[in-house]
């Protein structure tokens, strides 16, 4: 395996309206962003951002935590994690006017590797209200 892994991802919960506590007291699990909108915030260098969040944003990543350059692990290692088939979930995210995603990582410098996104983890999403989006690198 490369030095730097050809795939991971975050779960967000993002919105305006977003307050991140709220978000680490739901799941249980200390986030690896935190953002409120109009703040400033810690930057991934670890340094204070030069302007406030634009929109709040909270997030979890999976590159610490799995190895593998395929994206169904992390995908499922987030869900497993966040426990994102719980009941009211989405009813939830509804009342606090914020939504979901998977951001997902997927370097294919070759131009010959497919995102491998299981049909489980797309209809998971879409019963929250939420999207999976691939940022691809070449």
């Amino acid at each position: 395996m490369p030095d730097h892994q050809l795939a991971h991802a975050t779960f967000h919960v993002m919105g305006d309206s977003l307050v991140p506590t709220f978000w680490t007291d739901y799941f249980g699990v200390k986030p690896d962003t935190a953002i409120v909108k109009g703040e400033y915030f810690v930057t991934p260098s670890g340094r204070t951002s030069r302007m406030p969040g634009r929109s709040g944003l909270w997030g979890v990543r999976s590159e610490t935590f799995v190895l593998s350059d395929t994206l169904e692990p992390h995908l499922r290692y987030l869900t497993d994690r966040l426990n994102l088939t719980r009941p009211g979930l989405r009813e939830l995210l509804e009342r606090e006017r914020v939504k979901a995603r998977f951001w997902c990582y997927w370097r294919n410098a070759t131009g010959d590797r497919v995102p491998d996104v299981p049909d489980d983890i797309r209809a998971i999403l879409e019963l929250l209200g939420g999207v999976i989006e691939i940022d691809e690198y070449r």
